[in-house]
């Protein structure tokens, strides 16, 4: 078994592999013993999106090999409209205050979605997303913001984990969803 690595993307193929291990996760297509066990995914994301955020700003990704095996969408404000449950995500943050600051006023990227491959789940490709992510957009933003479906306890775990607090939740298409942001100005 090869060493994982965790990277920016830099290939399309890679968008490729992202687009694959996003619809073997995606909670319409899984059990819901597996989606209360190993978390899932809300949002689907047409491989002509995925190449557009990445011509905004690369994702991170976990690859085995030439696997794509887990992975962390960097969402920025230029493509918020581009896909309904994200522009949500970013409309309700722009209401919200941090530190008594209006969010709307900071420079903050939310995370599109993140997922890791079953068989790769419990080694820490979580945090080392994460680390990337924000190694390589700490210099250009102040917070990482995202949401997590609240049934979705093992995600919200892992992000509790990562240094995500959660700020506030939001009620979309019948689910709620924590708000969580991990304040990168704390170095």
């Amino acid at each position: 078994m090869s060493t994982v690595i965790i990277k920016p993307v830099t290939d399309l193929s890679e968008l490729t592999g992202i687009k694959d291990l996003q619809a073997a996760n995606l909670r319409t297509l899984i059990s819901e013993e597996e989606a209360s066990s190993q978390g899932f995914l809300s949002a689907t994301y047409s491989l002509e999106f995925l190449e557009q955020m990445h011509q905004t700003c690369p994702s991170i990704v976990a690859k085995d090999g030439e696997e794509v095996v887990g992975y962390a969408l960097v969402t920025t404000r230029e493509n918020r409209y581009e896909h309904e449950l994200l522009a949500d995500l970013f409309n309700t943050i722009d209401t919200l205050s941090y530190n008594h600051q209006p969010l709307k006023d900071t420079c903050y990227v939310v995370v599109g979605q993140l997922c890791v491959a079953k068989a790769y789940r419990g080694q820490g490709l979580v945090k080392r997303l994460y680390s990337q992510f924000k190694t390589a957009l700490m210099d250009q933003y102040d917070y990482c913001i995202t949401d997590v479906a609240q049934a979705n306890q093992r995600s919200l775990k892992a992000h509790l984990n990562t240094g995500f607090e959660v700020i506030d939740t939001l009620h979309y298409g019948g689910i709620g969803w924590d708000i969580v942001l991990w304040d990168w100005t704390k170095r």
